[in-house]
């Protein structure tokens, strides 16, 4: 994908090019992944945060700055970005012209397009292997979807209807074992409709009776596809959980 900047040419170009760097920045600003919840990262010294405007110039650099790495990850110069930022902010010139940082951007889109191409194959072969072997484990279950349970507890209670919204407690991990998202570690059950969820989790609790513990596997084309989610689950990711159906909760 192309991104294109503002350029300091006159006339029609150069408004095109101011409404693409503003279609940039607010895609930057939609792009945190709502699917997994990351652990608080390390506390860093700074200045005092008392204020309403310092916690809020604070709060707009920070997820900006998340949402900014979540797309470029290691591939951008930290200071760099910050000296472009308080240069920005300072209404001095920039350091380097409009057409080398779009060749820039473009050249990064590229690497990473190609980079996220090769793990997707990957990771979709990894997959696969995987879901093979859990396959043949006794008291597996691999319904006609691809989608593989296996029942630890069993509960006795209804089972749930696509129009439901149900309580669970699940913990999420990569099949390197890695876990990317959890209820349990939180210490919060979550509560959402049984069809605001991935197809596998769609499909895996409709086949629940309250009060079931499963681990279920769910294949890419189930989960998150080549798309991923965010930074904690890539392109093409197998996805294990182990799910609790607390409850049915009332209409």
């Amino acid at each position: 994908m192309k991104i294109r900047l503002p350029s300091q040419v006159a006339g029609h170009a150069r408004a095109t090019s101011v409404a693409r760097i503003r279609i940039v920045v607010v895609a930057g600003l939609l792009l945190a992944g709502a699917a997994c919840q990351k652990p608080p990262p390390p506390q860093a010294k700074g200045p005092a945060l008392e204020t309403d405007v310092a916690k809020a110039s604070y709060g707009l650099g920070y997820n900006i700055a998340g949402n900014v790495g979540n797309q470029y990850g290691k591939a951008l110069d930290s200071k760099a970005f910050v000296a472009g930022v308080e240069d920005g902010f300072a209404g001095t010139s920039s350091k380097v012209s409009e057409e080398a940082v779009l060749a820039a951007l473009n050249a990064l889109n590229d690497a990473r397009a190609e980079e996220r191409g090769k793990l997707a194959e990957t990771n979709l072969a990894a997959a696969k292997a995987y879901l093979a072997e859990n396959a043949k484990k006794p008291g597996v279950t691999t319904t006609a979807s691809g989608l593989q349970y296996e029942v630890l507890t069993a509960g006795n209670g209804p089972k749930p209807t696509l129009s439901d919204t149900v309580t669970t407690n699940y913990t999420g991990t990569l099949i390197n074992g890695t876990v990317f998202d959890s209820s349990v570690e939180r210490g919060t059950p979550a509560t959402f409709p049984v069809n605001g969820v991935i197809p596998g989790w769609v499909e895996a609790l409709q086949l629940m009776n309250v009060g079931s513990k499963w681990r279920i596997v769910i294949p890419p084309e189930l989960a998150y596809k080549e798309r991923g989610a965010g930074n904690r689950i890539g392109p093409n990711e197998a996805l294990i959980f182990e799910v609790e159906l607390l409850a049915i909760n009332p209409s």
